[in-house]
C-alpha cells in the first residue's frame, strides 16, 4: 500500500521509478508530445545547440532531439528512468549524456544549456519547490536561452481535491497514482511570477489525454543581461 507524501517535498518519482519497470507502465510514455514537436524549427532558428531534458522519463524526447541534431543531456531522480533512457538510446543509435538528479539540484554547471525542456515535471511538489526547480533551470541556462514547461492549471480536475500541503499544493491520501505525492496546480499570475525574471513568449492552457486533465503549455526566455529581457 502506498504511503500518502504530505510534507510538501518532491517524491513523485518513487511512484514513477516503479511505473517505467514495466512495458506497460511505459507505453503511454513512448511517444514524442506534438507540442515538443513543434519547437523543433524555433530551436533552429535560434541556433539552439545543447539541449536538457529535465525529468526525461523513458527518454521519448531526450531521443528525439539527439536525432534532429542537437547535443542532448538528460536527468531524472528515478534510476529506473534512467536505465530505460539509456535502453531507448541505444536502440536509436544516438549518444545522450544521462545521469540520476534531484530537479532542485542538477549535476550541472552554470550557464550549460540553450533550451531546457521539464514536460509534465517541476509542478512535483509544493511551491516552494517548484521555485526551486524554476531557479535551477535558470542556472542552467545560458544568457536568452528557451524553456519549455507543463505546469498544472486551476482548471486541472485533480485541483483542490484531497489535503493542501501548501499554498496551491495537495495530497490525495487514497489516490492510486502519482496524486499521494505532492502536486502544485497555479493560475496565470502565479505561473508568470513564479517563473521571473524570465519572460513568458506563449502559454495555453490544454487538457491532456484524459478528460479535465488541464496544464499549462509555456515557452519563457531568459533575459539576455542582467537588467532584463530584450
Amino acid at each position: 500500500m502506498t504511503t500518502a507524501n504530505t510534507s510538501g517535498s518532491t517524491t513523485a518519482h518513487q511512484h514513477w521509478d516503479e511505473v517505467w519497470k514495466t512495458s506497460d507502465g511505459r507505453a503511454d510514455w513512448s511517444r514524442v508530445d506534438p507540442w515538443v514537436a513543434d519547437t523543433l524549427g524555433l530551436l533552429r532558428e535560434r541556433k539552439v545547440r545543447d539541449v536538457l531534458d529535465l525529468a526525461c522519463g523513458v527518454g521519448r524526447h531526450a531521443v528525439f532531439f539527439a536525432r534532429s541534431g542537437f547535443t542532448c543531456w538528460a536527468v531524472d531522480a528515478s534510476d529506473t528512468a534512467i536505465e530505460q533512457s539509456r535502453a531507448a538510446a541505444e536502440e536509436a543509435g544516438v549518444d545522450i549524456d544521462l545521469r540520476t538528479g534531484p530537479m532542485h539540484q542538477l549535476p550541472y554547471p552554470d550557464d550549460h544549456f540553450d533550451y531546457v525542456l521539464a514536460y509534465n515535471a517541476i509542478y512535483h511538489g509544493d511551491r516552494d519547490a517548484v521555485r526551486s526547480h524554476v531557479r535551477e533551470i535558470h542556472r542552467v541556462l545560458r544568457p536568452g536561452g528557451l524553456y519549455q514547461l507543463t505546469m498544472l492549471s486551476h482548471r486541472n480536475h485533480n485541483h483542490g481535491k484531497g489535503i493542501e500541503v501548501g499554498q496551491g499544493a495537495f495530497v490525495q491520501p487514497e489516490a492510486t497514482d502519482d496524486k499521494v505525492h505532492p502536486h502544485f496546480y497555479c493560475d496565470a499570475a502565479e505561473l508568470i511570477a513564479l517563473n521571473e525574471p524570465a519572460a513568458l513568449l506563449q502559454a495555453h492552457d490544454q487538457e491532456h489525454s484524459a478528460p479535465g486533465s488541464f496544464h499549462w503549455h509555456c515557452l519563457f526566455e531568459l533575459p539576455r543581461e542582467a537588467g532584463g529581457p530584450e
